[in-house]
Protein backbone atom coordinates (compact mmCIF):
# COMPACT_ATOMS: atom_id res chain seq x y z
CA UNK A 1 0.00 0.00 0.00
CA UNK A 2 1.27 3.09 -0.74
CA UNK A 3 2.39 6.25 1.90
CA UNK A 4 0.88 9.63 2.41
CA UNK A 5 0.16 11.84 -0.09
CA UNK A 6 2.01 14.72 0.30
CA UNK A 7 0.48 18.20 1.22
CA UNK A 8 2.20 20.21 -1.15
CA UNK A 9 1.19 18.00 -3.80
CA UNK A 10 -2.08 18.54 -2.98
CA UNK A 11 -1.87 22.18 -2.47
CA UNK A 12 -0.64 22.31 -6.25
CA UNK A 13 -3.47 19.86 -7.75
CA UNK A 14 -6.14 22.31 -6.66
CA UNK A 15 -3.83 25.40 -7.78
CA UNK A 16 -4.00 23.69 -11.43
CA UNK A 17 -7.53 23.10 -11.14
CA UNK A 18 -10.26 25.11 -12.01
CA UNK A 19 -13.26 24.25 -10.11
CA UNK A 20 -15.83 25.45 -12.82
CA UNK A 21 -14.55 23.22 -15.35
CA UNK A 22 -14.94 20.47 -12.75
CA UNK A 23 -18.42 20.81 -11.93
CA UNK A 24 -19.39 22.24 -15.29
CA UNK A 25 -18.03 18.69 -17.14
CA UNK A 26 -21.11 17.00 -14.56
CA UNK A 27 -23.24 19.91 -14.28
CA UNK A 28 -23.91 22.65 -16.64
CA UNK A 29 -23.33 26.02 -15.37
CA UNK A 30 -24.50 29.28 -16.26
CA UNK A 31 -23.23 32.56 -15.52
CA UNK A 32 -24.47 34.40 -12.84
CA UNK A 33 -22.20 37.75 -12.03
CA UNK A 34 -19.04 36.87 -11.84
CA UNK A 35 -20.10 33.16 -10.56
CA UNK A 36 -21.71 30.72 -11.48
CA UNK A 37 -25.18 29.11 -11.21
CA UNK A 38 -27.22 25.67 -11.20
CA UNK A 39 -29.56 23.72 -9.67
CA UNK A 40 -28.08 21.99 -7.08
CA UNK A 41 -26.92 18.10 -8.05
CA UNK A 42 -27.32 16.65 -4.60
CA UNK A 43 -30.82 18.18 -4.07
CA UNK A 44 -33.78 18.36 -5.67
CA UNK A 45 -34.54 21.81 -6.76
CA UNK A 46 -36.59 23.86 -9.12
CA UNK A 47 -34.69 26.84 -8.88
CA UNK A 48 -30.90 27.28 -8.65
CA UNK A 49 -29.43 27.73 -5.38
CA UNK A 50 -25.95 26.22 -6.12
CA UNK A 51 -23.27 28.55 -6.72
CA UNK A 52 -19.46 28.27 -8.25
CA UNK A 53 -17.12 30.40 -7.97
CA UNK A 54 -14.15 31.09 -9.78
CA UNK A 55 -12.30 33.41 -7.85
CA UNK A 56 -12.51 31.65 -4.94
CA UNK A 57 -12.61 27.93 -6.43
CA UNK A 58 -15.01 27.09 -4.49
CA UNK A 59 -19.04 26.01 -4.27
CA UNK A 60 -21.76 26.57 -2.15
CA UNK A 61 -25.22 25.21 -2.41
CA UNK A 62 -27.60 27.94 -0.30
CA UNK A 63 -29.94 24.90 -0.27
CA UNK A 64 -28.61 21.96 1.34
CA UNK A 65 -25.71 23.71 2.34
CA UNK A 66 -23.12 21.17 0.23
CA UNK A 67 -19.89 23.19 -0.02
CA UNK A 68 -16.55 22.34 -0.71
CA UNK A 69 -13.35 22.84 -3.19
CA UNK A 70 -12.62 20.59 -6.71
CA UNK A 71 -11.86 17.19 -4.36
CA UNK A 72 -14.74 17.70 -2.25
CA UNK A 73 -17.19 18.15 -5.50
CA UNK A 74 -15.61 14.45 -7.18
CA UNK A 75 -16.03 12.81 -3.67
CA UNK A 76 -19.32 13.57 -3.58
CA UNK A 77 -20.60 13.68 -7.32
CA UNK A 78 -18.48 11.17 -8.46
CA UNK A 79 -18.64 8.89 -5.25
CA UNK A 80 -15.02 8.40 -4.70
CA UNK A 81 -13.03 8.45 -1.35
CA UNK A 82 -10.37 10.97 -1.04
CA UNK A 83 -7.36 8.81 -2.76
CA UNK A 84 -9.67 8.10 -5.32
CA UNK A 85 -10.46 11.56 -6.06
CA UNK A 86 -6.88 13.02 -5.65
CA UNK A 87 -5.81 10.13 -8.37
CA UNK A 88 -8.34 11.08 -10.91
CA UNK A 89 -7.90 14.47 -10.26
CA UNK A 90 -3.86 13.67 -10.99
CA UNK A 91 -4.70 11.81 -13.70
CA UNK A 92 -7.18 15.09 -15.28
CA UNK A 93 -3.59 16.58 -15.55
CA UNK A 94 -1.42 14.25 -16.41
CA UNK A 95 -0.05 14.15 -13.26
CA UNK A 96 1.67 11.32 -10.75
CA UNK A 97 0.56 10.89 -7.39
CA UNK A 98 4.03 10.94 -5.37
CA UNK A 99 3.38 9.20 -1.65
CA UNK A 100 5.55 10.38 1.06
CA UNK A 101 8.20 7.51 2.41
CA UNK A 102 7.01 6.35 5.91
CA UNK A 103 6.40 2.84 7.58
CA UNK A 104 4.31 1.82 4.42
CA UNK A 105 5.92 1.35 1.11
CA UNK A 106 5.60 3.18 -1.55
CA UNK A 107 4.67 1.61 -4.87
CA UNK A 108 7.50 1.25 -7.53
CA UNK A 109 6.81 2.49 -11.01
CA UNK A 110 7.13 -1.34 -12.04
CA UNK A 111 4.09 -1.89 -9.57
CA UNK A 112 1.98 0.72 -10.71
CA UNK A 113 2.48 -0.11 -14.12
CA UNK A 114 1.46 -3.60 -12.98
CA UNK A 115 -2.00 -2.01 -11.83
CA UNK A 116 -2.51 -0.52 -15.37
CA UNK A 117 -2.14 -3.67 -17.52
CA UNK A 118 -3.88 -5.95 -14.92
CA UNK A 119 -6.62 -3.38 -15.37
CA UNK A 120 -6.26 -3.37 -19.58
CA UNK A 121 -5.84 -7.22 -19.66
CA UNK A 122 -9.08 -7.90 -17.54
CA UNK A 123 -10.89 -5.16 -20.01
CA UNK A 124 -9.31 -6.99 -23.39
CA UNK A 125 -10.62 -10.70 -21.48
CA UNK A 126 -14.16 -9.00 -20.46
CA UNK A 127 -14.32 -8.50 -24.57
CA UNK A 128 -13.29 -11.18 -25.49
CA UNK A 129 -16.01 -13.16 -23.39
CA UNK A 130 -18.66 -10.60 -25.00
CA UNK A 131 -17.32 -11.68 -28.93
CA UNK A 132 -17.39 -15.10 -27.86
CA UNK A 133 -20.83 -14.85 -27.21
CA UNK A 134 -21.85 -13.73 -30.52
CA UNK A 135 -19.34 -15.48 -32.73
CA UNK A 136 -18.51 -18.81 -31.27
CA UNK A 137 -19.80 -22.41 -32.89
CA UNK A 138 -21.07 -23.35 -29.56
CA UNK A 139 -22.63 -19.95 -28.72
CA UNK A 140 -26.21 -20.88 -29.34
CA UNK A 141 -26.25 -23.05 -26.06
CA UNK A 142 -25.50 -19.35 -24.32
CA UNK A 143 -28.12 -17.76 -26.01
CA UNK A 144 -30.55 -19.90 -25.93
CA UNK A 145 -30.63 -19.76 -22.13
CA UNK A 146 -30.30 -16.21 -21.73
CA UNK A 147 -33.65 -15.72 -23.79
CA UNK A 148 -35.11 -18.45 -21.58
CA UNK A 149 -34.07 -15.94 -18.31
CA UNK A 150 -36.51 -13.33 -20.51
CA UNK A 151 -33.10 -11.21 -21.27
CA UNK A 152 -33.53 -9.11 -24.36
CA UNK A 153 -30.45 -8.48 -26.10
CA UNK A 154 -30.09 -4.73 -25.31
CA UNK A 155 -29.83 -5.57 -21.36
CA UNK A 156 -27.21 -7.88 -22.33
CA UNK A 157 -25.22 -5.80 -24.19
CA UNK A 158 -26.00 -3.04 -21.26
CA UNK A 159 -24.38 -5.10 -19.26
CA UNK A 160 -21.79 -6.84 -21.51
CA UNK A 161 -22.59 -10.68 -20.70
CA UNK A 162 -20.67 -12.92 -22.36
CA UNK A 163 -19.92 -16.53 -23.25
CA UNK A 164 -16.69 -18.72 -21.87
CA UNK A 165 -16.55 -21.55 -24.56
CA UNK A 166 -16.17 -24.57 -22.96
CA UNK A 167 -12.61 -25.59 -24.08
CA UNK A 168 -9.66 -25.65 -21.55
CA UNK A 169 -7.78 -22.95 -23.41
CA UNK A 170 -9.68 -20.21 -24.72
CA UNK A 171 -8.58 -17.41 -22.73
CA UNK A 172 -4.98 -19.25 -22.48
CA UNK A 173 -4.51 -19.49 -26.28
CA UNK A 174 -5.51 -16.13 -27.39
CA UNK A 175 -3.80 -14.12 -24.61
CA UNK A 176 -1.07 -16.43 -23.30
CA UNK A 177 1.35 -14.73 -25.76
CA UNK A 178 4.38 -15.13 -23.26
CA UNK A 179 5.27 -17.05 -20.39
CA UNK A 180 5.40 -13.15 -18.47
CA UNK A 181 1.72 -12.63 -19.91
CA UNK A 182 0.89 -16.52 -18.74
CA UNK A 183 2.08 -15.65 -15.08
CA UNK A 184 -0.08 -12.47 -15.69
CA UNK A 185 -3.43 -14.83 -16.23
CA UNK A 186 -2.41 -17.05 -13.38
CA UNK A 187 -1.71 -14.08 -10.82
CA UNK A 188 -5.33 -12.46 -11.81
CA UNK A 189 -6.95 -16.37 -11.77
CA UNK A 190 -7.82 -16.16 -15.82
CA UNK A 191 -6.55 -19.14 -15.89
CA UNK A 192 -5.50 -22.52 -13.51
CA UNK A 193 -1.94 -24.16 -13.06
CA UNK A 194 -2.27 -27.71 -11.48
CA UNK A 195 0.29 -29.18 -9.53
CA UNK A 196 1.65 -31.16 -12.97
CA UNK A 197 2.15 -28.03 -14.20
CA UNK A 198 -1.22 -27.91 -16.63
CA UNK A 199 -2.60 -24.68 -17.62
CA UNK A 200 -5.97 -24.21 -18.35
CA UNK A 201 -9.31 -21.41 -18.73
CA UNK A 202 -10.91 -20.63 -15.20
CA UNK A 203 -13.96 -20.67 -16.74
CA UNK A 204 -15.38 -22.70 -18.94
CA UNK A 205 -18.54 -23.26 -20.67
CA UNK A 206 -20.08 -20.57 -18.70
CA UNK A 207 -22.40 -17.25 -18.97
CA UNK A 208 -20.11 -14.40 -18.06
CA UNK A 209 -20.65 -11.41 -15.72
CA UNK A 210 -17.77 -8.76 -15.90
CA UNK A 211 -17.69 -6.95 -12.55
CA UNK A 212 -16.59 -3.28 -12.31
CA UNK A 213 -15.29 -1.78 -9.69
CA UNK A 214 -16.75 1.65 -8.77
CA UNK A 215 -14.74 3.38 -11.26
CA UNK A 216 -15.57 1.07 -13.82
CA UNK A 217 -12.64 -1.12 -13.94
CA UNK A 218 -12.97 -4.95 -14.62
CA UNK A 219 -11.79 -6.39 -11.87
CA UNK A 220 -13.55 -9.91 -12.11
CA UNK A 221 -15.78 -12.02 -12.93
CA UNK A 222 -18.95 -13.74 -12.45
CA UNK A 223 -19.55 -17.17 -14.26
CA UNK A 224 -23.29 -19.04 -14.06
CA UNK A 225 -22.73 -22.50 -15.40
CA UNK A 226 -24.93 -23.95 -18.76
CA UNK A 227 -25.02 -27.19 -17.96
CA UNK A 228 -24.89 -29.74 -14.35
CA UNK A 229 -21.60 -30.30 -13.08
CA UNK A 230 -19.51 -27.74 -11.09
CA UNK A 231 -20.79 -24.59 -8.90
CA UNK A 232 -24.20 -23.14 -10.31
CA UNK A 233 -22.24 -19.96 -9.86
CA UNK A 234 -18.70 -19.18 -10.44
CA UNK A 235 -16.42 -16.26 -8.77
CA UNK A 236 -13.22 -14.65 -9.41
CA UNK A 237 -10.82 -15.25 -6.13
CA UNK A 238 -9.48 -12.90 -4.42
CA UNK A 239 -6.58 -11.33 -6.73
CA UNK A 240 -4.12 -8.13 -6.42
CA UNK A 241 -6.99 -5.84 -8.23
CA UNK A 242 -10.24 -8.00 -6.66
CA UNK A 243 -11.68 -8.38 -3.18
CA UNK A 244 -15.02 -9.39 -2.89
CA UNK A 245 -15.85 -7.64 0.42
CA UNK A 246 -15.22 -4.69 -1.39
CA UNK A 247 -17.05 -4.43 -4.33
CA UNK A 248 -20.33 -5.17 -5.45
CA UNK A 249 -21.92 -6.40 -8.33
CA UNK A 250 -23.55 -3.30 -10.52
CA UNK A 251 -22.84 -0.58 -7.97
CA UNK A 252 -21.05 1.32 -10.99
CA UNK A 253 -24.04 0.90 -13.13
CA UNK A 254 -26.39 2.09 -10.86
CA UNK A 255 -24.12 5.34 -9.93
CA UNK A 256 -24.05 5.97 -13.98
CA UNK A 257 -27.62 5.46 -14.29
CA UNK A 258 -28.34 7.44 -11.52
CA UNK A 259 -27.16 10.91 -10.88
CA UNK A 260 -28.94 11.33 -7.19
CA UNK A 261 -28.73 7.50 -6.20
CA UNK A 262 -31.56 8.36 -3.39
CA UNK A 263 -32.41 4.54 -2.73
CA UNK A 264 -29.87 1.42 -3.46
CA UNK A 265 -31.11 -2.23 -3.44
CA UNK A 266 -28.41 -4.87 -2.29
CA UNK A 267 -30.18 -8.38 -4.03
CA UNK A 268 -28.70 -11.80 -3.85
CA UNK A 269 -27.84 -12.81 -7.40
CA UNK A 270 -26.40 -11.21 -10.54
CA UNK A 271 -29.40 -11.89 -12.63
CA UNK A 272 -31.74 -10.01 -10.11
CA UNK A 273 -29.51 -7.06 -10.68
CA UNK A 274 -29.85 -7.54 -14.79
CA UNK A 275 -33.66 -8.78 -14.86
CA UNK A 276 -34.52 -5.50 -12.45
CA UNK A 277 -32.56 -3.06 -15.25
CA UNK A 278 -35.03 -4.59 -17.68
CA UNK A 279 -37.63 -3.09 -16.24
CA UNK A 280 -36.55 0.23 -15.56
CA UNK A 281 -35.44 -0.63 -11.90
CA UNK A 282 -31.69 0.45 -12.39
CA UNK A 283 -30.49 0.84 -8.51
CA UNK A 284 -29.67 -2.51 -7.81
CA UNK A 285 -26.64 -4.04 -6.63
CA UNK A 286 -25.48 -7.36 -5.81
CA UNK A 287 -22.75 -9.06 -3.07
CA UNK A 288 -19.82 -11.47 -4.88
CA UNK A 289 -20.76 -14.16 -3.23
CA UNK A 290 -20.43 -13.29 0.10
CA UNK A 291 -22.12 -12.05 2.61
CA UNK A 292 -23.18 -8.11 3.04
CA UNK A 293 -19.95 -6.44 4.23
CA UNK A 294 -19.23 -3.47 6.43
CA UNK A 295 -16.91 -2.07 3.71
CA UNK A 296 -20.04 -2.74 1.38
CA UNK A 297 -22.90 -1.22 3.58
CA UNK A 298 -20.40 2.20 3.75
CA UNK A 299 -19.95 2.21 0.16
CA UNK A 300 -23.99 2.31 -0.41
CA UNK A 301 -24.24 4.47 2.39
CA UNK A 302 -21.74 7.17 0.58
CA UNK A 303 -23.85 6.90 -2.14
CA UNK A 304 -27.32 6.92 -0.77
CA UNK A 305 -29.51 7.83 2.32
CA UNK A 306 -31.85 4.93 1.89
CA UNK A 307 -30.63 1.34 1.58
CA UNK A 308 -33.02 -1.76 1.10
CA UNK A 309 -31.94 -5.12 1.35
CA UNK A 310 -33.98 -7.38 -0.73
CA UNK A 311 -33.85 -11.45 0.54
CA UNK A 312 -35.83 -14.20 -0.25
CA UNK A 313 -38.22 -14.83 3.20
CA UNK A 314 -37.23 -18.39 3.70
CA UNK A 315 -34.58 -18.85 6.61
CA UNK A 316 -31.25 -18.25 4.50
CA UNK A 317 -32.59 -14.97 3.43
CA UNK A 318 -32.88 -14.34 6.93
CA UNK A 319 -29.77 -15.01 8.24
CA UNK A 320 -28.42 -13.47 5.25
CA UNK A 321 -29.96 -10.15 6.10
CA UNK A 322 -29.20 -9.96 10.05
CA UNK A 323 -26.01 -10.25 9.00
CA UNK A 324 -26.16 -7.50 6.63
CA UNK A 325 -28.24 -6.00 9.62
CA UNK A 326 -25.07 -6.68 12.11
CA UNK A 327 -22.22 -5.22 9.83
CA UNK A 328 -24.19 -2.00 9.02
CA UNK A 329 -25.08 -1.00 12.84
CA UNK A 330 -21.50 0.70 13.07
CA UNK A 331 -22.38 2.84 10.07
CA UNK A 332 -25.46 3.72 10.81
CA UNK A 333 -25.75 7.76 11.06
CA UNK A 334 -28.72 9.89 11.60
CA UNK A 335 -30.59 10.64 8.36
CA UNK A 336 -29.59 7.35 6.47
CA UNK A 337 -32.25 4.86 6.41
CA UNK A 338 -31.64 0.95 6.43
CA UNK A 339 -34.88 -1.14 5.38
CA UNK A 340 -35.61 -4.90 4.53
CA UNK A 341 -37.51 -6.39 1.95
CA UNK A 342 -38.61 -10.14 1.91
CA UNK A 343 -40.06 -11.69 -0.68
CA UNK A 344 -42.49 -14.68 -1.08
CA UNK A 345 -41.45 -18.20 -0.78
CA UNK A 346 -40.06 -19.62 -3.98
CA UNK A 347 -39.62 -15.96 -5.29
CA UNK A 348 -36.62 -13.61 -5.76
CA UNK A 349 -35.83 -10.50 -7.51
CA UNK A 350 -35.74 -11.49 -11.06
CA UNK A 351 -39.08 -14.10 -10.80
CA UNK A 352 -41.10 -11.18 -9.18
CA UNK A 353 -40.58 -8.56 -11.20
CA UNK A 354 -41.82 -10.44 -14.12
CA UNK A 355 -44.80 -10.85 -12.15
CA UNK A 356 -45.92 -7.51 -10.54
CA UNK A 357 -43.63 -5.44 -13.01
CA UNK A 358 -41.73 -1.84 -12.62
CA UNK A 359 -44.58 -0.37 -10.52
CA UNK A 360 -45.94 -3.48 -8.43
CA UNK A 361 -41.71 -4.07 -7.44
CA UNK A 362 -41.35 -0.09 -6.71
CA UNK A 363 -44.42 -0.37 -4.33
CA UNK A 364 -43.39 -3.41 -2.83
CA UNK A 365 -39.86 -1.41 -2.19
CA UNK A 366 -41.78 1.33 -0.13
CA UNK A 367 -43.29 -1.37 2.06
CA UNK A 368 -40.11 -2.53 3.16
CA UNK A 369 -39.38 -3.37 7.08
CA UNK A 370 -37.60 -0.60 8.69
CA UNK A 371 -34.68 -1.95 10.88
CA UNK A 372 -36.08 -1.37 14.15
CA UNK A 373 -38.82 -3.51 13.26
CA UNK A 374 -36.72 -6.30 11.58
CA UNK A 375 -34.20 -5.85 14.61
CA UNK A 376 -36.56 -6.48 17.29
CA UNK A 377 -38.98 -9.27 15.47
CA UNK A 378 -35.72 -11.29 15.20
CA UNK A 379 -34.52 -10.65 18.81
CA UNK A 380 -37.92 -11.60 20.40
CA UNK A 381 -37.74 -15.03 18.49
CA UNK A 382 -35.40 -15.91 20.65
CA UNK A 383 -36.21 -14.29 24.03
CA UNK A 384 -39.52 -14.62 25.67
CA UNK A 385 -40.13 -11.45 27.38
CA UNK A 386 -43.29 -12.80 29.28
CA UNK A 387 -40.91 -13.29 32.05
CA UNK A 388 -38.33 -11.63 34.15
CA UNK A 389 -35.13 -13.78 32.82
CA UNK A 390 -36.70 -13.58 28.75
CA UNK A 391 -36.64 -9.39 29.11
CA UNK A 392 -32.73 -9.31 30.90
CA UNK A 393 -31.86 -11.98 28.39
CA UNK A 394 -33.30 -9.87 25.62
CA UNK A 395 -31.43 -6.74 27.06
CA UNK A 396 -28.67 -8.25 27.07
CA UNK A 397 -28.38 -9.91 23.59
CA UNK A 398 -29.68 -5.75 21.84
CA UNK A 399 -27.72 -3.49 23.82
CA UNK A 400 -24.39 -4.10 22.62
CA UNK A 401 -25.48 -3.82 19.13
CA UNK A 402 -27.40 -0.97 19.65
CA UNK A 403 -23.99 0.56 21.32
CA UNK A 404 -22.36 0.23 17.76
CA UNK A 405 -24.87 2.41 16.09
CA UNK A 406 -22.75 5.91 15.10
CA UNK A 407 -26.07 8.08 14.84
CA UNK A 408 -27.06 9.63 18.35
CA UNK A 409 -30.97 9.22 17.44
CA UNK A 410 -30.68 6.07 15.29
CA UNK A 411 -29.26 4.76 18.98
CA UNK A 412 -31.83 6.52 20.28
CA UNK A 413 -34.35 4.87 19.03
CA UNK A 414 -33.41 1.37 19.41
CA UNK A 415 -33.19 2.21 23.13
CA UNK A 416 -36.47 3.46 23.62
CA UNK A 417 -37.71 0.63 21.93
CA UNK A 418 -35.86 -1.86 23.79
CA UNK A 419 -36.99 -0.04 26.96
CA UNK A 420 -40.81 -0.77 25.73
CA UNK A 421 -40.25 -4.24 25.12
CA UNK A 422 -38.36 -4.88 28.67
CA UNK A 423 -40.98 -2.78 30.13
CA UNK A 424 -38.55 0.09 31.02
CA UNK A 425 -40.21 2.60 29.57
CA UNK A 426 -40.91 5.21 32.79
CA UNK A 427 -37.52 4.87 33.93
CA UNK A 428 -35.59 5.47 30.36
CA UNK A 429 -37.30 8.47 29.82
CA UNK A 430 -36.30 9.74 33.47
CA UNK A 431 -33.11 8.70 32.64
CA UNK A 432 -32.97 10.42 29.06
CA UNK A 433 -34.51 14.07 30.61
CA UNK A 434 -31.79 13.84 33.65
CA UNK A 435 -29.00 13.17 30.60
CA UNK A 436 -30.85 16.37 29.13
CA UNK A 437 -30.71 18.58 31.63
CA UNK A 438 -26.76 17.77 32.69
CA UNK A 439 -26.25 18.49 28.82
CA UNK A 440 -27.78 22.23 29.27
CA UNK A 441 -26.45 22.96 32.45
CA UNK A 442 -23.01 22.01 30.90
CA UNK A 443 -23.54 24.37 27.94
CA UNK A 444 -23.08 27.23 30.52
CA UNK A 445 -19.47 26.71 29.31
CA UNK A 446 -18.44 28.15 26.29
CA UNK A 447 -17.66 25.35 23.32
CA UNK A 448 -16.03 26.55 19.97
CA UNK A 449 -19.24 25.91 18.25
CA UNK A 450 -21.24 28.36 20.58
CA UNK A 451 -19.88 30.55 18.11
CA UNK A 452 -22.73 29.85 16.25
CA UNK A 453 -25.49 29.80 18.28
CA UNK A 454 -24.99 32.95 20.04
CA UNK A 455 -25.10 35.13 16.94
CA UNK A 456 -25.19 38.87 19.02
CA UNK A 457 -22.50 37.99 21.15
CA UNK A 458 -19.61 36.28 18.80
CA UNK A 459 -20.44 37.54 15.22
CA UNK A 460 -17.65 39.55 15.07
CA UNK A 461 -15.27 35.97 15.41
CA UNK A 462 -17.69 34.76 13.31
CA UNK A 463 -16.63 37.49 10.58
CA UNK A 464 -13.58 37.16 10.59
CA UNK A 465 -13.24 33.51 10.13
CA UNK A 466 -15.34 33.74 7.64
CA UNK A 467 -13.59 36.59 5.67
CA UNK A 468 -10.25 34.76 5.94
CA UNK A 469 -11.91 31.53 4.80
CA UNK A 470 -12.71 33.76 1.44
CA UNK A 471 -9.58 36.19 1.69
CA UNK A 472 -6.89 34.37 2.96
CA UNK A 473 -4.07 37.20 1.96
CA UNK A 474 -6.04 39.54 4.52
CA UNK A 475 -3.81 37.86 7.59
CA UNK A 476 -0.41 39.31 5.95
CA UNK A 477 -2.41 42.46 4.65
CA UNK A 478 -3.66 43.42 8.01
CA UNK A 479 -0.81 42.70 10.12
CA UNK A 480 -1.83 44.69 13.17
CA UNK A 481 -5.09 42.03 13.75
CA UNK A 482 -3.19 39.28 15.43
CA UNK A 483 -6.12 36.88 17.07
CA UNK A 484 -3.16 35.02 19.16
CA UNK A 485 -3.32 37.40 21.82
CA UNK A 486 -7.12 36.69 22.78
CA UNK A 487 -5.48 32.77 23.15
CA UNK A 488 -7.01 32.82 26.77
CA UNK A 489 -9.54 35.01 26.34
CA UNK A 490 -12.29 32.22 26.64
CA UNK A 491 -14.43 33.67 23.98
CA UNK A 492 -16.07 30.80 22.28
CA UNK A 493 -14.70 29.59 18.73
CA UNK A 494 -11.09 31.74 19.29
CA UNK A 495 -9.14 28.49 19.08
CA UNK A 496 -10.73 28.25 15.04
CA UNK A 497 -10.04 31.44 14.67
CA UNK A 498 -6.50 31.47 15.42
CA UNK A 499 -6.32 28.47 13.70
CA UNK A 500 -6.99 29.64 10.66
CA UNK A 501 -5.13 32.97 11.24
CA UNK A 502 -2.10 31.07 11.41
CA UNK A 503 -2.58 28.94 8.28
CA UNK A 504 -3.45 32.02 6.34
CA UNK A 505 -0.02 33.74 7.49
CA UNK A 506 1.90 31.02 6.74
CA UNK A 507 0.72 30.65 3.37
CA UNK A 508 -0.47 34.21 1.97
CA UNK A 509 -0.89 32.93 -1.56
CA UNK A 510 -3.64 29.95 -0.71
CA UNK A 511 -7.37 29.98 -2.01
CA UNK A 512 -10.28 29.14 -0.46
CA UNK A 513 -10.16 25.51 -1.98
CA UNK A 514 -6.34 25.03 -0.76
CA UNK A 515 -7.05 26.49 3.07
CA UNK A 516 -10.80 24.24 3.05
CA UNK A 517 -8.52 21.19 1.79
CA UNK A 518 -5.99 21.59 4.51
CA UNK A 519 -8.68 21.75 7.60
CA UNK A 520 -10.34 18.11 5.67
CA UNK A 521 -9.20 15.93 9.02
CA UNK A 522 -8.50 18.75 11.15
CA UNK A 523 -11.03 19.51 14.43
CA UNK A 524 -12.33 23.08 13.61
CA UNK A 525 -13.42 21.15 10.09
CA UNK A 526 -17.03 21.01 11.17
CA UNK A 527 -17.20 24.17 12.38
CA UNK A 528 -15.75 26.46 9.51
CA UNK A 529 -18.26 24.27 6.74
CA UNK A 530 -21.03 25.45 9.05
CA UNK A 531 -20.20 28.70 9.18
CA UNK A 532 -19.46 28.57 5.08
CA UNK A 533 -23.05 27.30 4.98
CA UNK A 534 -24.29 31.00 5.94
CA UNK A 535 -24.68 33.83 3.84
CA UNK A 536 -23.22 36.81 4.52
CA UNK A 537 -23.09 40.25 2.66
CA UNK A 538 -19.49 42.01 2.97
CA UNK A 539 -18.41 42.96 -0.45
CA UNK A 540 -14.61 42.19 -1.68
CA UNK A 541 -13.79 45.52 -1.21
CA UNK A 542 -15.24 46.27 2.14
CA UNK A 543 -13.82 42.92 3.12
CA UNK A 544 -10.60 44.26 4.83
CA UNK A 545 -12.43 47.14 6.93
CA UNK A 546 -14.81 44.57 8.18
CA UNK A 547 -11.96 42.61 9.56
CA UNK A 548 -10.13 45.02 11.32
CA UNK A 549 -13.08 46.54 12.65
CA UNK A 550 -14.76 42.89 13.66
CA UNK A 551 -11.43 42.31 15.72
CA UNK A 552 -11.62 45.85 17.17
CA UNK A 553 -15.23 44.53 18.82
CA UNK A 554 -13.15 41.22 19.63
CA UNK A 555 -10.80 43.72 21.58
CA UNK A 556 -12.95 45.90 23.31
CA UNK A 557 -15.32 42.96 24.61
CA UNK A 558 -12.44 41.29 25.78
CA UNK A 559 -11.21 44.63 27.44
CA UNK A 560 -15.16 44.81 29.05
CA UNK A 561 -14.73 41.21 30.22
CA UNK A 562 -11.08 41.78 31.61
CA UNK A 563 -12.29 45.06 33.39
CA UNK A 564 -15.41 43.37 35.22
CA UNK A 565 -12.94 40.34 36.11
CA UNK A 566 -10.89 42.83 38.10
CA UNK A 567 -13.17 45.48 39.29
CA UNK A 568 -15.23 41.95 40.49
CA UNK A 569 -12.15 40.58 42.08
CA UNK A 570 -11.43 44.22 43.99
CA UNK A 571 -14.38 43.99 45.42
CA UNK A 572 -13.44 41.14 48.00
CA UNK A 573 -9.65 41.00 48.04
CA UNK A 574 -6.57 43.25 46.92
CA UNK A 575 -5.37 43.09 43.56
CA UNK A 576 -1.84 42.54 43.19
CA UNK A 577 0.27 45.51 42.28
CA UNK A 578 0.02 44.11 38.35
CA UNK A 579 -3.18 43.82 38.20
CA UNK A 580 -4.01 47.28 39.42
CA UNK A 581 -1.21 48.17 36.26
CA UNK A 582 -3.21 46.05 33.89
CA UNK A 583 -6.68 47.52 35.52
CA UNK A 584 -5.52 51.26 34.77
CA UNK A 585 -4.07 50.59 31.47
CA UNK A 586 -7.74 48.94 30.44
CA UNK A 587 -9.89 51.87 31.91
CA UNK A 588 -7.57 54.37 30.40
CA UNK A 589 -8.15 52.63 26.80
CA UNK A 590 -11.94 51.88 27.54
CA UNK A 591 -11.50 56.44 27.98
CA UNK A 592 -9.82 56.67 24.87
CA UNK A 593 -12.50 54.49 22.64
Amino acid sequence: MAGKIPRDFIDDLLARTDVVDIVDSRVKLKKAGKNYQACCPFHNEKTPSFTVSQDKQFYHCFGCGAHGNAISFMMEFDRLDFVEAIEELARYHSLEVPREKGHLPQRTEQERQQQQDDYALMEQVARFYQQQLRSHDNRQQAIDYLKSRGLSGEVVKHWEIGFAPESWDAVLSTFGTSEQRIQQLIDLKLINRNDSGKQYDFFRNRIMFPIRDRRGRVVGFGGRVLEDGGPKYLNSPETRIFHKGRELYGYYQARQQNRQLNTVMVVEGYMDVVALSQFGINNATAALGTATTPEHIQMLLRSSSQVVCCYDGDRAGRDAAWRALENALPALKDGVQLSFLFLPDGEDPDTMVRKVGQDGFTELLSKAMPLSQFFFDSLLKNHNVGTPEGKLALKSAAQPLIDQIDGDDQRLLLEEELAKHTKEYDRFRLQHDIKQANTRSSRAAPSPSAMYTNKSRVSPLRMMVRLLVEHPPLASECPDVDPAILADSGLPGMPVLIAVHQYCQQHPASSTAQLIENFRADPHSQAIGKLLGQEHLVSDDDAQQVYVDSFARLLDWHFDSRIDTLLSRARVQSLTQVEKQELNLLMKERQRS
